[in-house]
This record gives C-alpha cells, sequence and structure tokens, in this order.
C-alpha cells in the first residue's frame, strides 16, 4: 500500500469483529448531539444540518440515522462519531491532540472512474476512517476530506481499479503534475488536469486513453472536486 500502512485504522473494526448495530436509534443520537452541540430542539437540529424540520421528523419515525447527519454533528462538534451513532465510545476529537491524535474520514458511495467515466455519484457515507491528525494537516484540510475509490484502468500504473483514494475538497486550483477528481456533468472521473488557453485537458496515465479536452461551454459542466492527496491499495 502507497504511504504508510500504519495512518488509518477502519472506524468500524474492533480487532478482527464487525461493529454491532447501532442499538439506541435516533432518539439516542439526538440526545447525545443535543449534549454534543447545546441544541434544545429537533428544529434546532434540523438547522444545524440544513434540513427542513421534516427530514428529522422522517428519521425520528423511521428510527434512524443517515450517516451523513452523523459525520456534519461530529465535524461541528467535534466528536467522536461513534459515540454519536451508538453511544459505546465517549470523547472530543478537538482541542487536545495529545489525548485524541486521530480524525475521522467519510468514505463515501462515490466511484472515481480512471476509465470511461463512472455515474456512480451519491455522496452517501459509507464508512469512516481513521487518520492521524497531524498528518492530515500536512496534507491540506482534514474536515473537507472524503476517501473515494477507482474503478477502472486509465491511470494506471499511477492510480489502480480497487485503490481507495484520499480527496482534498479545499484543493481545486489546478496545479501542474496533480491528480484530482473532476466531475463532468453526472460522471465522476480522475484525472491529471492540464490548464491550456481558454480549456482543460484530462489526461490518462494509460496511453491508451485519448486525452479529454474541455472548452467553451463544456467548461461550464465540469469541476474540479478535489485534489487526489493520498493513496491506499490492498495486495
Amino acid at each position: 500500500m502507497p504511504g504508510d500502512v500504519g495512518l488509518f485504522i477502519k472506524r468500524n473494526m474492533r480487532g478482527q469483529q464487525e461493529r454491532e448495530p447501532t442499538q439506541d436509534g435516533f432518539e439516542g443520537f439526538f440526545r447525545r448531539a443535543s449534549q454534543a452541540l447545546g441544541l434544545r430542539t429537533q428544529a434546532e437540529l434540523a438547522g444545524r444540518l440544513g434540513l427542513h424540520r421534516s427530514a428529522v421528523t422522517q428519521a425520528k419515525k423511521k428510527n434512524a440515522v443517515p450517516k451523513a447527519w452523523v459525520l456534519a454533528v461530529s465535524r461541528q462538534a467535534r466528536v467522536d462519531p461513534d459515540w454519536l451513532e451508538s453511544g459505546r465510545t465517549a470523547g472530543r476529537l478537538g482541542g487536545d491532540d495529545k489525548a485524541s491524535p486521530y480524525m475521522p474520514v467519510p468514505k463515501v458511495r462515490a466511484r472515481l472512474s480512471a476509465g470511461g467515466g463512472s455515474f456512480e455519484t451519491g455522496g452517501e457515507v459509507e464508512d469512516y476512517y481513521s487518520f492521524r491528525r497531524d498528518w492530515l494537516r500536512r496534507k491540506g484540510r482534514p474536515e473537507q476530506m472524503v476517501l473515494m475509490d477507482v474503478v477502472g484502468n486509465s491511470m494506471e500504473p499511477e492510480l489502480r481499479h480497487g485503490d481507495m483514494a484520499l480527496i482534498d475538497q479545499s484543493q481545486t486550483a489546478v496545479v501542474a503534475h496533480g491528480i484530482y477528481a473532476v466531475g463532468v456533468e453526472d460522471t465522476v472521473l480522475v484525472k491529471r488536469v492540464e490548464k491550456r488557453p481558454g480549456a482543460l485537458v484530462l489526461l490518462s496515465d494509460n496511453q491508451d486513453y485519448a486525452p479529454i479536452v474541455l472548452s467553451g461551454d463544456e467548461l461550464d459542466a465540469m469541476r474540479v472536486i478535489g485534489r487526489v492527496v493520498w493513496l491506499g491499495r490492498e495486495l
């Protein structure tokens, strides 16, 4: 695996055992979120999440809490997402780095296509991985980072099918030789990005794939999601 394999620990593992299902449901999450953020009502929770009150009401009825909500509260309050979700662990993630050297980074369902293009662009959180906080800070802005899987072979040998990429969404300014996650309409790609007069060129490391030149209206449909700052690979 490229990089320091000791930098991350899968958050849903305890030794070799999978995390047990959450037992406390919505009420437990709301109680802990209220404690962490100083909330009094579910309407205040909806406001902190940028949602309509009805979304919180529906979550309460289903007794289920989206992982994206857990992540949002975790980052706002700087508390452990496992504690928010299940109540089994406790501890603030911010302030005292000596006590909390790790920070959770969400893995989202979007797939970075190193090929013809991936339309699996849902941003739902699938899991969390913990990285050393000081290491993340050297790479960029930890609170803006997400993990995504790579699909396809257009970026081989640098990125391979099945790799997991760490994306810093705060790094959207194109710099030479950088590898970026880019969105073109509904497609998510991972490419080297090169600036040319009036155009951007998406380059593949695999020479079997031709460059993609974007200009004019095509540039309006393209967005730089963030820069790839780390890769993880299973052998």
